[in-house]
């Protein structure tokens, strides 16, 4: 799977005054996640149902993103030990084997620009924290051929830095890695 990119796709309304709420993709989540995963198609790699299911059950963090209780957002971490067989995920695990894998992340038209991005990236480093104390950073991967530059810079801005490149499913993808942040003060 290419994936790693921050994709904006779908339209739902959400008043800007709400912020979203992050949970555990239940199994009532996901022709949701699919639909928001193939609108965002190419910025993330395309899945079926079946593939999905998977992928969410071997998910060591799972989350959905919702708003005025629609789902408007959803990312899938791995963790070592996965039965996964993405060349991204496996190159990881050679390369980073005490990181987390983050193998997609996605949300709808309706969330572009409001931070919801960050705060997902906020609550996997959270959880990641709490839940996989060894976890020395986290991964992923980011369309640079075709472009996705958008996500690039948002990486790049969330502390990434490139580890690597390869081809993936005839694309080339940048292989992106960040420590464990630690809390935020207030």
């Amino acid at each position: 799977m290419f994936t790693g990119g921050l994709a904006l796709a779908f339209d739902t309304f959400c008043p800007m005054r709400s912020d979203p709420v992050f949970r555990t993709i239940e199994t009532s989540d996901l022709d949701r996640v699919l639909a928001i995963n193939a609108a965002s198609v190419p910025e993330v790699g395309d899945i079926n149902a079946a593939d999905l299911d998977f992928l969410v059950s071997e998910a060591a963090i799972a989350l959905v993103a919702e708003c005025d209780h629609t789902l408007v957002g959803f990312c899938v971490v791995l963790a070592p030990g996965s039965t996964y067989t993405s060349v991204n995920y496996r190159w990881f695990m050679e390369l980073h084997p005490d990181s987390l894998y983050l193998d997609r992340v996605a949300f709808d038209a309706s969330s572009r620009g409001r931070g919801w991005g960050r705060a997902m990236y906020d609550e996997v480093a959270r959880r990641m924290r709490d839940e996989f104390t060894d976890a020395t950073g986290l991964t992923l991967e980011v369309n640079i051929d075709p472009p996705n530059d958008r996500s690039l810079r948002f990486h790049r801005k969330q502390g990434f830095v490139e580890v690597g490149r390869q081809m993936s499913h005839g694309i080339e993808v940048s292989l992106m890695h960040r420590p464990v942040l630690p809390p935020a003060i207030d």
